[in-house]
């Protein structure tokens, strides 16, 4: 299959390439050039910003299929529609963040939590949080018409090597300080969050690249690893091999806090994959410890350069907590 990839040299990108390309599929990834990841020598590259692609000569390539990897804004959906009457369809990735539980999380979409686990058609944002950031103007403007058959993929949050947002960093770096225990919020302790490993999440690219139907169709993509985040803290530490002990503090109470001030955590951000594992037949490939594991790895190998953790403000509140009773 002749498939046309828009991105994808930094995170998810370069592994949904390597995987279409060890399947024996015709790729070519078009991008600025400014990072090149380690891809097989049967990809074409093309170098190009996305709003001066050279589209008569990428056009002429006859993709069967085409993937943007990062479509932000709603514009940004012209970028698909340029191949209608070319492409028999297209891939998009977008994010679980369309939903408007995440909406209510982020205190800026009116109304009581969401229930979860929320499914393809659960109720989307109204209102915009970031206009660089537009994923539900990208999916509404991509299924205005029936022009271009598409599938949509709804992302979770990414973690793995070359995650730029860093999601096991501060755990991992606590474990590996040797700390006796880490603290969490009660407000955060329960609350349950998507996530999913990277080269699980390109698997799922893959299948919608393969297998999705004809017409328009939308996928929650998430690990099974749904976890709360006292649950998900445990597992890291299964993984890193710490044996310290995890305490709940009262909500405030613990550094840094103060930013959890802006969420409601009431609201649980949790999918139902149900649909892409029927429809797709998509399976995690990496299991969630085999995940954790890499991700640690290749964060563990980064340089520490970030402000000093304050671990004296961390040790008193313990030993408050220690000497009232009531740690958890």
């Amino acid at each position: 299959m002749r498939v046309l990839v828009l991105g994808g040299t930094r995170f998810i990108g370069p592994h949904v390439v390597r995987d279409l390309a060890e399947r024996r599929h015709d790729v070519t990834i078009v991008h600025r050039g400014e990072t090149e990841a380690e891809l097989p020598e049967t990809v074409r590259h093309v170098h190009a910003d996305f709003d001066a692609m050279p589209l008569d000569e990428l056009r002429a390539l006859e993709p069967q299929v085409v993937v943007d990897m990062v479509p932000l804004v709603r514009a940004d959906a012209a970028r698909l529609r340029a191949f209608a009457g070319v492409a028999e369809r297209a891939v998009a990735v977008s994010s679980a963040d369309v939903y408007r539980a995440f909406g209510r999380l982020r205190r800026s979409e009116p109304g009581a939590p969401d229930p979860v686990p929320l499914a393809e058609d659960a109720p989307l944002r109204t209102i915009v949080i970031d206009p660089g950031y537009d994923k539900v103007g990208v999916e509404e403007e991509l299924t205005r018409d029936d022009e271009l058959p598409l599938a949509i993929l709804r992302a979770p949050a990414i973690h793995g090597p070359r995650d730029r947002q860093h999601r096991l960093r501060e755990y991992a770096l606590r474990m590996v300080d040797g700390r006796p225990a880490i603290l969490l919020d009660e407000r955060i302790a329960g609350w349950r969050w998507v996530r999913g490993y990277v080269e699980n999440v390109a698997a799922a690219v893959v299948a919608a690249v393969e297998r999705a139907p004809a017409g328009h169709r939308i996928y929650n993509v998430a690990d099974d690893s749904q976890h709360a985040e006292a649950e998900w803290v445990r597992r890291i530490a299964a993984v890193a091999g710490w044996n310290g002990e995890l305490v709940v503090v009262p909500a405030g109470s613990a550094p840094a806090s103060a930013d959890l001030d802006e969420l409601d955590l009431a609201q649980d951000i949790v999918l139902d994959t149900t649909r892409i594992r029927t429809e797709l037949g998509w399976r995690e490939p990496i299991d969630e410890a085999e995940g954790i594991r890499r991700t640690l790895e290749w964060e563990l190998a980064q340089p520490d350069d970030g402000p000093r953790r304050d671990y004296d403000a961390e040790d008193a509140l313990i030993e408050r907590i220690s000497s009232s009773g009531t740690r958890t």
